[in-house]
Parts: C-alpha cells; structure tokens; sequence
C-alpha cells in the first residue's frame, strides 16, 4: 500500500500502485502544519532495496546521535537484515532540510501460544531529537502506526510487548493497550498467555530490546534482572533521572520493584484491540489531526479488507496462484 497525502486538513492524493501486489503498509503524508514529512513502513527489509535500507538505519542512527547518550548498537540499529525484515518503522523527516527528526521501530517477534502461531508487536525504541520535541509528533510515534496494524489485521485484537524502567513509558503502555501485566494495581492479573509470551520473548528474542544472555527473568513480577548488558548499555538510567508519569502509581511500583543500580526493566504484554482504538482516538488524538488519522486508517482499511473482496467477485481478471489467467 501506498499513500501520500497532505497535512490534516488538506486534500488528499492517493496512489495505489502497488496497493494489490504489496501485502505490506508503505503510508506517507505531510504532518506538523506541512512542515513534516512522516513514512510509515512496515517490514521494509523485505520489499526496499539495500540503498534505501541504509538510508534508513542511517537516518536512526542520526536521530540517536542527537540525544547525547552514546551509541546504541543493539537491534534495528545494528543494520542487520533480520531485524529489518520483521520492523514496522516510523520515520519524520523535517521538509525543509530533509534531515530526520524522529522514528518508532517497532518489530514483530514471531511466537507460538496455544500451538498458534501468533506475531507479538514489540514496541521498541522511540527517539526524537532535543530540537523538535515542541513539534507535535508524540500523536504519530506512540500511538498511530499501533493502529494503522490493528485495521490492517481485520481489527482483530494482537498481543504487543514493551521493555522499560521509564515510569512514563510503563504508564504509556498500561493506559494505551488492554489487559496490560505488568501493571500497578488489584485488577492486574498475569495469565496463562501473559506467561507464556513473556518467556518465548526472553528466550527467543532478548536481543531485539538489547538484554544479554546473562540477564535473569522474573516470570512472577515480569522483571528483566540486569537488563543493560546486550547492547542497550546507554540507556540505563538512576530512578531520580527517569521521566516520570503523572499518575504517582507508575513511578511508585518502578521505585519498588525495579533495581535501578543494578539495571533491571519491567517486560509488558498488552492487547490492542477495539476499546483501545476507541480511547487512542478519544483522548490522545490531536482534534487537528482527526482528518488525517481517519484518512490514514480508511486506507489500510480499504486496502486490507474491501479490495480482496472485490478482487475476488472480479472473476475475469486473474490473480496469480488463487486463480491464474485462462488460457
């Protein structure tokens, strides 16, 4: 799928060109007033060509360098093909220069949960350079590309993880998903499928968040023990330099649960599904972005689940191995 378009707002243009041979999200549209140009590119090591793809790691790379943490060598930002093969990215470009001012990479941890095999979203890294954060971008990094994934797949609820010490990232999570652990409060309940998940992570995929082999998990409070040591060892903070939520209960299972010396992160699985749309649109949606989001969704929407449908009523055209062309 392919799509360009205009701040919210504006008109529209819509080329789908490669809408029916593509089964994979490629948006593109104009944000921050115009000022932003914002793609959303799901599983790109798997259709862009090795050029385009280190731009892209390039891109990251500059955004990270611009934070002043050090270099971060773990995951997607390893250039590794793999990891670009399973990445759902969001990067904003600044129009004017073309320089890169943010990205989300998120990643599809493949997993099996009652003999299923089922795709966990993990969240990953989201960074914004220092100079752009006033620019209005937290709509599209936190929040957007989660549900473009959730139109795309039928609006069927999925499972997405998250790996953090920030208070305000933990609380992120436990307010924008559903049937979050782990979580503050009585009704936080781990089940059966939260377990499960939790240690296929560990043991499968621990080297996508940057936590080496020799971090221990504790399956009962979902916390990674000496997390900072595969590759992830910049972004270790102490409990006092960790942003905080303003809800007290985040910050206050952090300081209890989490060793902040030793280096330990809470591992979070949720559920996105219809309620969660609903509260995203509701409450953490810019007014002024409504019609660019909406735009954005009724396309994947249109693309995932209507033109299949005509595709197949069209019995005259062929499509490929599902009905080739009659001789």
């Amino acid at each position: 799928m392919v799509d360009s378009a205009t701040s919210a707002g504006a008109s529209s243009c819509i080329m789908p060109t490669w809408a029916a041979l593509r089964p994979y999200i490629a948006l593109e549209f104009r944000a921050g007033g115009g000022k932003l140009r914002v793609r959303v590119l799901e599983r790109p090591g798997l259709w862009l060509g090795p050029a385009e793809l280190e731009r892209l790691v390039d891109q990251m790379r500059r955004v990270v360098g611009s934070l002043g943490i050090g270099d971060l060598d773990y995951g997607i930002l390893s250039g590794e093909r793999r990891h670009l093969d399973r990445a759902i990215l969001t990067m904003i470009e600044d129009r004017a220069s073309g320089a890169p001012v943010a990205f989300n990479a998120m990643m599809a941890l493949p997993c099996s949960l009652r003999g299923v095999p089922v795709d966990v979203i993990h969240l990953g890294l989201t960074a914004v350079d220092p100079r752009f954060r006033s620019r209005g971008v937290a709509w599209i990094l936190t929040g957007f590309t989660t549900f473009l994934l959730f139109v795309k797949n039928g609006l069927r609820p999925y499972w997405i993880s998250n790996v953090s010490q920030v208070p305000a990232a933990i609380g992120m999570v436990c307010e924008a998903a559903a049937n979050v652990y782990a979580a503050p409060g009585s009704d936080a309940r781990r089940s059966f499928d939260h377990t499960v998940l939790a240690r296929e992570i560990m043991q499968r995929h621990r080297d996508v968040f940057g936590v080496g082999e020799e971090a221990a998990f504790d399956s009962e409070r979902f916390v990674i023990l000496n997390a900072y040591t595969g590759g992830s060892d910049h972004l270790k903070k102490r409990f006092e330099d960790a942003p905080r939520h303003r809800d007290p209960r985040y910050n206050e299972m952090c300081e209890r649960e989490l060793n902040y010396e030793r280096g330990d992160d809470f591992l979070q699985l949720g559920q996105v599904n219809l309620f969660t749309l609903w509260r995203y649109l509701s409450h953490s949606l810019p007014r002024d972005a409504w019609a660019l989001a909406l735009s954005r969704l009724a396309f994947v929407l249109v693309n995932t689940l209507l033109l299949p449908v005509i595709q197949w009523l069209t019995p005259d055209h062929p499509m490929g191995d599902l009905r080739p062309r009659r001789r």
